[in-house]
């Protein structure tokens, strides 16, 4: 497996040379951030100010030098410049980074818990009551669009902290904005209240696609050989549903969490937007709106790095949820 492991690395790093190559020249020939400087200050610049800000962003060198700058810069801890004086990109993106890891984060874990709860429950009672009403509410968040969904979650918090005349669920933004260690209780409570209802929009619209394909995993794995033949020996009801149905049905479930880490990071733009979080989806909108060529890229290779890191542990995973598959 660590071989494995290794030839996937090696043949991710061609893969996200050549993907962050073609984003870079869609990015740097997006807009003008130079046109941008000259136009939304007041008074104009000097002709001597646009040409120093020139160099400063390296808008006059040609595209494919300005990539390689970039990327070997990047591999000795350099992201580039940015168009806001001051701003050190690589400590602007990993301290966001942080904020949407925890966002994230949870709203996966949320997500996995009761896809696998509600999956595996509709499973066993198959064409039930039950199992409608599972598939009524998997179908209903599957059809609510992100944005509108976290909207109205915002307005429900906002009436509940009217109601209860408390500020327990944060509707804008977090108090600190980019999570400071803070170990006070009532810290800790505001930072919890902020949580809520983004992570509530992420994960039940992850989850209602997850428990789909729970269902029609557990489905499939109960209606398999060995599992007749668990059943046959006289194994108990439980310890055949967990110990060997829901291993094996969890293989596809892994496989669409890994492969739905880019939907839910897009998710986590509109989230973090709506709720004016501080984090790497207020970054990516701002370094869009002001054409920040450096601070964009950034964005972009994390977010790379990230997709690729978790269909890397995808496969992995397949290991160790069933044994019969083994890299060689």
């Amino acid at each position: 497996m660590l071989a494995y492991t290794v030839r996937r690395i090696l043949v991710s790093i061609p893969v996200l040379i050549a993907s962050t190559f073609i984003v870079f020249l869609v990015v740097v020939n997006a807009g003008d951030p130079v046109a941008n400087f000259a136009t939304s200050r007041q008074p104009r610049p000097s002709q001597a100010a646009i040409n120093a800000f020139a160099r400063h962003i390296h808008a006059n060198e040609p595209a494919v030098q300005r990539y390689w700058n970039w990327i070997t810069g990047v591999l000795h801890g350099d992201w580039g410049p940015s168009v806001q004086p001051n701003l050190d990109i690589g400590h602007d993106l990993f301290t966001r980074f942080r904020v949407t890891v925890t966002l994230v984060a949870a709203a996966m874990l949320i997500a996995l818990v009761l896809a696998v709860i509600f999956g595996v429950f509709s499973a066993i009672r198959q064409y039930t009551a039950a199992d409608y009403t599972v598939t009524f509410f998997g179908f209903l968040f599957l059809a609510m669009p992100v944005f509108w969904f976290a909207v109205l979650l915002k307005q429900a918090g906002i009436w509940f902290n009217e109601q209860t005349g408390s500020q327990f669920l944060g509707t804008i933004g977090e108090k600190s904005p980019y999570l400071e260690v803070d170990t006070t209780w009532n810290e800790f409570t505001d930072r919890i209240g902020h949580l809520v209802l983004p992570t509530i929009t992420l994960a039940l619209v992850s989850f209602a696609s997850w428990t789909r394909y729970t269902r029609a995993s557990m489905l499939e794995v109960l209606n398999s050989d060995y599992v007749r033949l668990a059943r046959a020996k006289g194994l108990r009801r439980r310890t055949v549903m967990v110990r060997h149905a829901l291993r094996t049905a969890l293989i596809p479930l892994a496989t669409v969490t890994a492969l739905d880490i880019a939907i839910i990071l897009g998710g986590a733009v509109i989230t973090e937007t709506i709720f004016q979080w501080h984090g790497m989806g207020e970054m990516l909108v701002e370094s869009a709106a002001t054409v920040d060529v450096y601070r964009t890229m950034a964005w972009l290779l994390l977010s790379a790095v990230v997709v690729i890191g978790f269909n890397l542990l995808a496969d992995l995973l397949y290991a160790v949820l069933d044994p019969r598959i083994r890299y060689d």
